[in-house]
C-alpha cells in the first residue's frame, strides 16, 4: 500500500486526490474471502555446483538465511567485489570461498541432469524410473518442459509445518516462533502447485496431497482456489492407532489426504472399502429378501405379485406357489396339508412379493430361490438371486460351489472379484506408519534415521484408486522423502504386471541435528562430507536400489513377503532407475550447441525414458542419433537431413525426433518430411521454455 500512497501524492487535483484516498481506504478494509497471505515472499536456492563468476547472483555460504544476496562486480584473486542487491550503494569485498551462487525465484534457469548412479534389475525391460536430486521448484520447471499435460498422477507428502524444524525456507529452518511461518508455507506450496498443475493431464488425472491438522484448512482453501474446475475430496486416514499424546489436546491418530480429481477421471472400486479390513476376503454373496419394501412395493403398484406361497403343515417346508390374486378376487383354497403365507401388511398397507409367480417358479427350478430356517406355522424366510447376480455367475465373478438340501445354489464371489466404493474414513492395519513405514525402511537401511516415513501400503492404496487400470501411468512425487512412492509403484506393477513409471524429486538436505554436528566439525553445505548425509544420497537412493534388488544396504536379503501377497521382498522388482542431480547450464553455451552431452538425458526423459539411457562415446558429437530402443532420434547436423530421413524411414520404433536448427522454416520442412508423432526444435524449444517460465513466475 505504501507505493500507492506515494503515487497519490503526485495527483495535483486535491479533490480528486481526496476521493481516491477515500476509495483506497474502503478497499483496504475489505477482507478477501478465502486465503490471505504474502504470496510473493522471496525465495532463493543455493547452487553449490555453479562457480562464482563476475555478474553472478551470490550469497554468503553460511548456514541460515539466503535473504541477503549480492551481485559480483569483479573478482580479484581470491576475493569477490560485490554490491548488495537490496542497496546498490553498499559494496563489500568477500572471499570467494565464502560465497555460493544462488537462483532467485523467477530467475531464468537452464537445467540439465547430471547422471550420478543407476540400478538395473531388469536389463531386458525398457521400464526406467528416475530420481532427481534437486530443489523441487527448479525440478518442476524442468518437468514442465519434459511432461506438460502428460502426468497421470502426482502424489506428494509436503512438510507439515509443525514448527519442529521439519522444513527450510531460504536455506533456514522454519520454527514455531516464526510469525510468517504459515505465509511462507503457503507461498512455497502455491509456487510449486502452479507448476504441478501444468504437468497433470487435463483430460484425466489426479493430485494426491497428504497433510496433518496444522495446515489442512489452509491447504484445502489453496487447492480449491487453484483447481476450481476439479472435483476435490478430503479423507481422514488412521496412521497411528496408538495415538500421539499432546498436552491438553486430543491424541492424534490420523492425517488427511486431499484428492484433487481432474477431467474425466475414474475412481476405481477395489476389494477395500478402506474403513473395514479387506472386503475381498469376504466371498459371501448377499441374497435379496423376497418381500418388497417401500412405496414401490405396495400391492396396487405390483398387482401381479400378490399371491400365496404354501408350506407343509407337518414340517413347515416349502410346498408350492399359487397364482396371482387380484383386487376383488377370492383367495384360492389351500392344497391339502398346507397353509398359505401372503405378502406382509405394514401399518394397514398391503405389500407384494418381489416377482410374479411364473418368475418364482423359473428361479426355483434353477436353484436361484433359497429357503431359510422354518418357523412353526409361519413357513420360512425366502431369498433369491437377482438378474445381475445370475449374470455374474455366467461371467465367473460369482462361482457355484454346490447345492443345499432344497436344491438352492451355493455360491461365492471369485477371489478378488468383489468390489466396493471406498469410504472417506480409512482405518486399515496396513496403513500404520510405524509397522509398515518406519519398520520397513529400517529393515532396508538399518541405522539410518528418517522421520515418519509413510506406510508403503497406504501410498499404494491411494494410487490404486486412480491408476489401477492405467498400466502405463506416469507418476510424479516432488516431495519424495524416503522414496515410498517409487517403492509403492514397483509393488503395484509386480502385483498386476503393470509398466508404470515414477519420477521422484527430493533435495539433499541433512537433518537439523546432523547439520549441527557437521558444522561443529567445520563442514559446510556442498562439502562431500555434508552431501553424503543428505536425504537423497543417504536414504532415498539406497532405499530405491535395495528395494529393487531385494537386499538391505549391507547386502543381506530382505526377509518376508509383501503384505497380502506372495511376493518375497528378497526377490526385488524387475525394474530399473536412474539417479540424477539437477545442474544449470549457461544459455550461450547451450545456444551454440556446446552442451549436447548435458542435454541428452533430458531428451531421453522427454521421449518417455524408454530403455537404458544413451551415452555418447568419444569426443565428437555425431551428426545424428537414431535410437529405436529409446524411441527417439536426433539430427545435430541439418545438412545431413536427407540421409537422416532415409535411415529413419527404415527404422521402426522411433516416435520422437529432435532437430538442431536455428531456422523455424527448416524445422517445419524437416518435421513435415518425417513420419513421427512428435518433433522438437533444439535448442530453441529448450531455451524458450525456461525464459517463458521465468517471465510467468514473475507475473
Amino acid at each position: 500500500m505504501a507505493a500507492i500512497h506515494e503515487l497519490l501524492k503526485q495527483v495535483q487535483d486535491p479533490a480528486l486526490r481526496a476521493e481516491l484516498e477515500k476509495e483506497i481506504r474502503i478497499l483496504s478494509t475489505n477482507k478477501k474471502f478465502g486465503l490471505v497471505f504474502e504470496e510473493h515472499k522471496p525465495e532463493c536456492t543455493p547452487l553449490y555446483d555453479v562457480p562464482v563468476r563476475r555478474g553472478a547472483t551470490v550469497a554468503r555460504n553460511l548456514p541460515g538465511k539466503l535473504d541477503e544476496t549480492y551481485n559480483v562486480i569483479k573478482i580479484e584473486g581470491e576475493t569477490a567485489v560485490c554490491c548488495k542487491q537490496a542497496d546498490k550503494t553498499v559494496v563489500e569485498e568477500i572471499p570467494v570461498d565464502d560465497l555460493i551462487a544462488v537462483a532467485r525465484f523467477g530467475d531464468p534457469i537452464y537445467p540439465y541432469l547430471q547422471p550420478i548412479d543407476s540400478v538395473c534389475n531388469a536389463p531386458d525391460s525398457d521400464l526406467w524410473h528416475a530420481l532427481i536430486e534437486a530443489d523441487n521448484y527448479h525440478a518442476l520447471q524442468l518437468l514442465e518442459y519434459l511432461y506438460a499435460g502428460k502426468v497421470d498422477c502426482i502424489y506428494i507428502d509436503p512438510p507439515y509445518n509443525t514448527g519442529a524444524k521439519d522444513w527450510k525456507y531460504n536455506n533456514d529452518y522454519v520454527d514455531s516462533a516464526d510469525n510468517y511461518r504459515h505465509s511462507k508455507w503457503l507461498s512455497m506450496m502455491k509456487k510449486r502447485l502452479e507448476l504441478a498443475k501444468k504437468l497433470l493431464n487435463p483430460a484425466d488425472s489426479v493430485l494426491i496431497v497428504t497433510i496433518d491438522e496444522k495446515e489442512y484448512l489452509h491447504l484445502g482453501c489453496l487447492l480449491e482456489e487453484m483447481f476450481p474446475e476439479a472435483n476435490m475430496q478430503m479423507i481422514s486416514s488412521v496412521i497411528n492407532p496408538k495415538g500421539t499424546a499432546r498436552t491438553n489436546e486430543f491424541s492424534r491418530v490420523d492425517e488427511y489426504i486431499f484428492f484433487v480429481m481432474v477431467g474425466n477421471y475414474k475412481l476405481i472400486r477395489t476389494g477395500k472399502d478402506m474403513l473395514t479390513q479387506d472386503v475381498s476376503k469376504d466371498t459371501s454373496v448377499r441374497w435379496r429378501g423376497f418381500p418388497r419394501t417401500g412405496r414401490k412395493g405396495l400391492r396396487p403398484v405390483n398387482p401381479g405379485s400378490w399371491y400365496p406361497i404354501y408350506f407343509n403343515k407337518h414340517d413347515d417346508s416349502f410346498h408350492s406357489v399359487g397364482d396371482a390374486v387380484y383386487e376383488g378376487q377370492e383367495p384360492p383354497p389351500e392344497p391339502e396339508g398346507t397353509y398359505a403365507i401372503w405378502p406382509p401388511i405394514r401399518n394397514g398397507d398391503e405389500y407384494s412379493w418381489a416377482m410374479i409367480p411364473t418368475r418364482f417358479r423359473n428361479l426355483k427350478e434353477i436353484g436361484a430361490i433359497r429357503f431359510g430356517r422354518s418357523t412353526k406355522g409361519k413357513g420360512c424366510s425366502i431369498s433369491y438371486l437377482t438378474d445381475n447376480q445370475l449374470k455374474q455367475i455366467k461371467d465367473g465373478t460369482i462361482i457355484v460351489t454346490g447345492r443345499d438340501a432344497n436344491g438352492a445354489l451355493e455360491v461365492a464371489y471369485a477371489t478378488d472379484s468383489k468390489t466396493t466404493a471406498p469410504k472417506t474414513q480409512w482405518n486399515l492395519t496396513s496403513h500404520e506408519a510405524g509397522a509398515y513405514g518406519t519398520n520397513i525402511l529400517g529393515a532396508i537401511i538399518p541405522g539410518r534415521r528418517f522421520s515418519f516415513p509413510k506406510s508403503i501400503y497406504a501410498v499404494e492404496d491411494a494410487l490404486r484408486f486412480f491408476i489401477k487400470e492405467k498400466p502405463d501411468a506416469r507418476i510424479v512425487d516432488f516431495f519424495a522423502g524416503s522414496g515410498t512412492t517409487l517403492h509403492a509403484v514397483n509393488l503395484l506393477n509386480a502385483e498386476d504386471g503393470g509398466h508404470r513409471r515414477c519420477i521422484l524429486v527430493t533435495n539433499n538436505e541433512v537433518s537439523a541435528d546432523e547439520a549441527t554436528a557437521l558444522k561443529k566439525k567445520g563442514y559446510r553445505p556442498g562439502d562431500p562430507e555434508w552431501e553424503a548425509l543428505g536425504i537423497a544420497r543417504y536414504v532415498t537412493w539406497p532405499r530405491t536400489v535395495c528395494s529393487i534388488e531385494g537386499h538391505d544396504v549391507n547386502g543381506a536379503p530382505l526377509r518376508g513377503n509383501y503384505l497380502g501377497s506372495d511376493i518375497p521382498m528378497a526377490d526385488g522388482f524387475p525394474a530399473n532407475c536412474e539417479y540424477f542431480k539437477l545442474g544449470f547450464l549457461e544459455k550461450d553455451r547451450v545456444s551454440l550447441g556446446m552442451q549436447f552431452r548435458e542435454i541428452l538425458p533430458l531428451l531421453w526423459l522427454k521421449s518417455g525414458a524408454k530403455g537404458k539411457r544413451p551415452e555418447i562415446e568419444g569426443e565428437e558429437i555425431p551428426d545424428m542419433l537414431i535410437l529405436p530402443e529409446n524411441g527417439f532420434a536426433v539430427l545435430t547436423e541439418e545438412t545431413m537431413f536427407s540421409v537422416f530421413a532415409k535411415r529413419l524411414a527404415e527404422t521402426a520404433g522411433v516416435d520422437t525426433v529432435f532437430f538442431v536448427t536455428n531456422s523455424e522454416t527448416a524445422f517445419r520442412d524437416m518435421s513435415e518430411n518425417v513420419d513421427t508423432q512428435n518433433t522438437y526444435q533444439l535448442y530453441r524449444d529448450y531455451l524458450e521454455n525456461f525464459m517463458i517460465g521465468a517471465r510467468r513466475a514473475l507475473g
